[in-house]
């Protein structure tokens, strides 16, 4: 029993076993979505969910709910990861950020430009000229965790801090072109609760409530702002103190961030895939697949994550600007610039702020799991390729 446990355990924490939750999920979700219990998955997510405190009340589907609540979390955390890279990990200097973040400006440009391209006349799909130009750290990671030691860590390293930049430039995105009709009453609240926050941080307030009541406060405003309610959870993360003056201890954002990592993980993410990555086959038609819409995606992912990412890195090498990555190869890093195209959280969770209109759902998962699964494929078979199965040093 005990060892079963330990078995367990040891599964839970391992790098790809995030991802391989959130394929569960999703495959679920599709199998569900085609079966004749579709109806369960419907009547699931539709069902109402109110909370209300006196006259002030908020009334949502579950769908909603986990799409503008859970996945706030999900921000939350993405936040308190971009914060501490910025200040103490790979991405706090020059020299350590310079590759990466050309190379994740290069595959968010790309991208977009290629989904453009395929959709220039039509207006209303040019709305999702985003959703290619998102990298899904977990399902990345656990592509790379499968090849094990034979990864060289400077590969790993890359990765990582191209795809939180990744994060970076898609919440820059939403903020600025995904937001409805903003309330200015809500959104002077929200800076108001964003001032204390700050005020908390340089008064060396250490204690989570402070942090947790106004945090709330802070996302039930921007939530009637206008602006996406996920924003909120980076708005708040960006106040959690990583300064400690205990050495000894872990600082707030550190504990917050151990703490969450795997609610995230095994709830968060699993629960928005299964929830949004059910897609009814029924119907389905060539025509479909290669509508510009999912066949924009799916080669914005594929060819302009891999094209981008590569051409613009090679750019940074070549005028001197920065340098590969130790011990590893241009093929090698071709490969995770491949596995850079697998979107499927992040460009999921774009798609339905471009796209809330039932008529391009479909359209819009057939893109991106098309998109996230060839490159996925692709990736892992090109690295397997051109990585030996020697040990390398682990990550």
């Amino acid at each position: 029993m005990a060892d079963n446990r330990r078995g367990l355990i040891g599964l839970l924490r391992h790098e790809g076993a995030g991802g391989a939750m959130m394929l569960f999920a999703a495959v679920l979700a599709i199998a569900l979505n085609n079966s004749r219990f579709a109806w369960l998955d419907d009547a699931l997510l539709s069902t109402p969910v109110s909370i209300r405190v006196g006259a002030l009340g908020l009334d949502k589907s579950l769908l909603h709910w986990i799409n503008d609540g859970l996945m706030a979390i999900f921000f939350f955390l993405v936040g308190l990861e971009i914060k501490k890279e910025l200040l103490t990990g790979a991405l706090s200097s020059f020299d350590r950020a310079i590759l990466p973040a050309i190379g994740a400006l290069g595959g968010m440009v790309l991208p977009a430009l290629i989904y453009a391209g395929f959709n220039l006349r039509d207006p209303s799909a040019l709305r999702g000229w985003a959703i290619p130009a998102a990298t899904d750290i977990a399902f990345a990671v656990a592509v790379l965790t499968m090849l094990g030691p034979r990864v060289p860590a400077s590969l790993k390293v890359f990765l990582l801090a191209l795809a939180i930049l990744d994060d970076l430039g898609a919440i820059v995105i939403i903020a600025l072109f995904y937001t409805s009709d903003l309330s200015m009453l809500s959104l002077a609240l929200a800076a108001l609760g964003c001032a204390m926050l700050a005020i908390f941080n340089l008064r060396g307030v250490t204690r989570l409530a402070p942090y947790l009541l106004t945090g709330l406060f802070v996302w039930v405003c921007v939530l009637k702002s206008g602006v996406h309610a996920t924003l909120a959870g980076v708005l708040v993360a960006m106040a959690i103190p990583l300064r400690q003056s205990d050495p000894a201890r872990s600082s707030l954002l550190e504990e917050l961030e151990a703490s969450l990592h795997p609610w995230v993980t095994f709830g968060v993410l699993p629960l928005f895939a299964f929830a949004n990555a059910g897609v009814s086959l029924a119907g389905v038609t060539f025509g479909k697949i290669v509508d510009p819409v999912p066949l924009g995606i799916a080669c914005g992912l594929f060819f302009g994550k891999s094209l981008g990412i590569t051409g613009a890195v090679w750019v940074a090498v070549v005028t001197g600007i920065a340098r590969l990555p130790e011990v590893a190869t241009w093929p090698q890093l071709c490969a995770v610039a491949i596995l850079g195209g697998i979107g499927f959280t992040m460009s999921l969770f774009i798609g339905m702020l471009a796209f809330p209109e039932p008529e391009y759902a479909t359209l819009l998962r057939i893109g991106v799991l098309a998109g996230s699964i060839v490159s996925a494929v692709f990736g892992y078979l090109l690295l397997r390729w051109t990585t030996n199965p020697v040990s390398c040093t682990t990550f």
